[in-house]
């Protein structure tokens, strides 16, 4: 069986060797303290690499047959050159796969690295999670930002968090800049700005107890992503969609069925289904490493 290693880089750095498409021990994780998650915004990129490939050489444990590693990051990905990063901005322009490649070959793991966007690996998890590696599956993540990922990786840049849902010249919130954006109405950071009142949790609690305000606030969040996951589907087919991410919770199921029902009409694109799942940090780890073992052909 293949040794691979997934790296999540986040909030956090996450590190885990994975075979069979299973964690095999613990996550190494940078920093260790929950209290220090903004830590590596202060790390330059080489510093930022060094720190994986440390704690990728002590979740390999000596090993000299580790087949692919995968990294995935949050960021717009291109043949192993980051882009864009607006989350960890030092990295725009970082030439992430052969700066890692270089460092893990002087920690002794000579092994093809794989870069992918966080939310790709995401998908890549929950495909090898729910035995759907055969088929093709999509998961938005709910947060600051909103994420948009995709199994099997195909290449674009999957920016559907930035999809255009509305067209009021009003709905300018998303960080990028850019308008009608279903970040700008369902970013964590893009509701504190809409409503500098109240916080995204009690514009929520708001709405259940009934204030005008909120409950138009909660039907416009609803609506917003059944029509960028309507798009998804009339531009790409029906398949498996997963929701996830910090901000699950403010996710009401049923309405957001109800609003994709009066949105995808054409019979043979309604077989897709809806499940939120937990946001677990491990998925994107064994994700990445499965991402990196499909690269790599093995």
């Amino acid at each position: 069986m293949a040794k691979t290693i997934g790296v999540n880089l986040s909030e956090r750095i996450a590190v885990g060797l994975v075979i069979d498409h299973k964690l095999a021990g613990p996550v190494r994780r940078f920093p260790e303290n929950h209290d220090e998650d903004d830590a590596l915004i202060e790390l330059h990129t080489e510093a930022l690499v060094d720190k994986i490939a440390e704690l990728a050489g002590m979740v390999a444990g000596g090993a000299k047959d580790i087949a692919a590693v995968g990294l995935a990051l949050p960021g717009l990905v291109k043949d192993g050159v980051v882009e864009e990063s607006p989350n960890l901005p030092q990295l725009k322009g970082a030439r992430m796969r052969d700066l890692l490649s270089a460092q893990l070959k002087a920690r002794g793991i000579d092994a093809p690295v794989t870069v992918l966007n966080d939310a790709d690996g995401m998908a890549a998890g929950l495909a090898s999670a729910h035995g759907k590696l055969d088929s093709m599956i999509r998961v938005w993540t709910l947060g600051n930002g909103i994420g948009y990922g995709r199994y099997p990786f195909a290449p674009g840049p999957w920016e559907g968090g930035h999809t255009v849902v509305t067209l009021d010249e009003k709905e300018r919130y998303c960080g990028c800049g850019g308008h009608g954006h279903l970040e700008g109405i369902m970013g964590h950071r893009a509701m504190r700005l809409r409503f500098l009142d109240m916080e995204p949790e009690e514009v929520f609690a708001g709405a259940k107890k009934g204030d005008p305000r909120c409950v138009e606030f909660k039907r416009l969040w609803h609506r917003a992503l059944a029509a960028a996951t309507a798009t998804s589907i009339h531009m790409s087919g029906p398949s498996k969609v997963y929701l996830t991410g910090p901000n699950l919770h403010f996710l009401d199921i049923t309405m957001l069925r109800l609003y994709m029902q009066e949105m995808v009409k054409m019979s043979p694109l309604q077989s897709y289904s809806l499940e939120a799942v937990d946001d677990v940090p491990e998925m994107r780890v064994i994700g990445a490493a499965v991402t990196a073992e499909q690269a790599a052909g093995i």
